[in-house]
């Protein structure tokens, strides 16, 4: 019929679009994936409840459900495509994940037979649980390969809200808003400022739609962040003062002071960084977001954020011994897997120590966390990196950052497919 030959291009172009194979596809739909193929080549036609959960996954608006769009009623061919017996899915699932890209689809997705209207109990929690999951994947896996998904599973997320009845689509929504959030982090840590800042946005308009008027000054946070990687230390500090309102929750309050103070420290600026960072301190120490039932904003691996802050402050005021002492405290209390975090502090350490003119130990910390840099790739990290490299460069006649030169140029130097 003219409506699969239009409907199957169509769903192929979106899909392969959105990076996704169609083994892949079919397992975050939990659909058969010949079934599946043969709508994508017209020789099947799409039930209803496909249409719509591929135009919520693919981010179609709409339009994947117009051209699927049929008089007849359901037919008992509609509900061919749940088999009773789940065995293909989970034969598909493990190919998948001998891909290695399949555990990032099948962290809680399981959807079944359950419509996508229903955001209320398992289904929203096993969307929770699967956030949750993501977001520690990301502590050990490049952002390349999580950010499709994670874009993919902001839109059908922001689309299981819309078709929500009343009582669950707020929560929907702000669980939506904090997918495009962590989205927006990795799209930074892939090096994508531009892709960073627009997902911050996007969190920030679906979380005032389900009632939290709050994330739109953390996406000033986060824009702070972008600016002070940048060296715009007036542009930092100003954005992190916009989001130190009273009105605004505890959190969100220290992650600003706390921001604004690395912005006095790029400058110099001790008395007014030290005071942003006791105010960060004592808003953050009454915070309870990481025993609350709603994701964390911001990181949820430093257990101190002011304490580990004040290290790296300490190092741009120009005291980096006293620097090292902070980073070293704090960085024993990081959790063992969280391997992109351990990485960040790690090289904030050695350069602290590089600058203290403890050459050997500088390197080799640096050394441990160079191996560990190709599997968590990050542009915010590199930028450390590079100031290692400029800082050891001032010793080229010792030995050890002779030995340690070829691993920092391997990490620093592009890698063009």
């Amino acid at each position: 019929m003219n409506t699969n030959l239009r409907f199957g291009p169509e769903l192929r172009r979106l899909r392969v679009e959105a990076g996704l194979t169609l083994t892949e596809f079919s397992v975050a739909l939990n659909y058969d994936k010949g079934h599946l193929s043969k709508v994508e080549r017209g020789e099947r036609s799409p039930s209803p409840e496909l249409a719509r959960r591929c135009d919520a996954f693919l981010g179609a608006d709409g339009e994947l459900q117009r051209l699927a769009t049929r008089p007849e009623a359901a037919s008992d061919s509609d509900f061919a495509e749940f088999p009773a017996d789940p065995s293909p899915w989970l034969v598909g699932r493990r190919a998948v994940l001998s891909a290695g890209t399949g555990v990032l689809i099948d962290l809680g997705l399981k959807l079944g037979g359950q419509a996508l209207s229903s955001a209320d109990g398992p289904l929203l929690g096993s969307y929770r649980m699967q956030f949750d999951q993501l977001r520690k994947l990301g502590q050990s896996t490049a952002p390349k390969i999580l950010l499709p998904l994670l874009e993919t599973q902001t839109r059908m997320v922001a689309g299981l809200a819309s078709d929500a009845r009343s009582a669950s689509r707020a929560s929907a929504l702000l669980l939506a808003s904090r997918f495009a959030e962590f989205t927006g982090w990795m799209a930074q840590e892939a090096g994508d400022s531009d892709a960073a800042l627009g997902w911050t946005g996007e969190a920030a308009e679906l979380a005032r739609a389900g009632g939290d008027p709050y994330l739109g000054s953390y996406a000033l946070v986060r824009r702070a962040l972008v600016t002070m990687y940048g060296g715009d230390a007036a542009g930092t500090i100003a954005l992190a003062r916009r989001a130190q309102g009273t009105e605004l929750p505890p959190r969100i309050r220290g992650l600003a002071a706390q921001r604004e103070a690395q912005g006095h420290a790029l400058v110099g600026n001790e008395v007014d960084c030290l005071r942003s960072l006791d105010r960060a301190r004592e808003l953050l120490s009454d915070d309870d977001a990481l025993n609350g039932a709603d994701p964390v904003i911001g990181t949820s691996h430093v257990s101190d954020p002011a304490a580990m802050s004040t290290g790296w402050c300490l190092h741009d005021l120009g005291r980096p011994k006293a620097a090292a002492e902070v980073l070293d405290r704090e960085y024993r209390r990081l959790p063992p897997h969280a391997l992109r975090t351990r990485a960040r502090y790690g090289f904030r350490r050695s350069l602290a120590h590089a600058a203290s003119g403890e050459v050997e130990h500088a390197c080799a910390i640096a050394g441990e966390f160079l191996g560990v840099m190709p599997a968590v790739p990050s542009a915010t990290v590199n930028s450390d990196v590079r100031r290692l490299a400029r800082e050891l460069s001032r010793f080229r006649s010792s030995r050890t950052v002779r030995d340690l030169q070829p691993a920092l140029a391997r990490v620093l130097t592009p890698v063009h497919s």
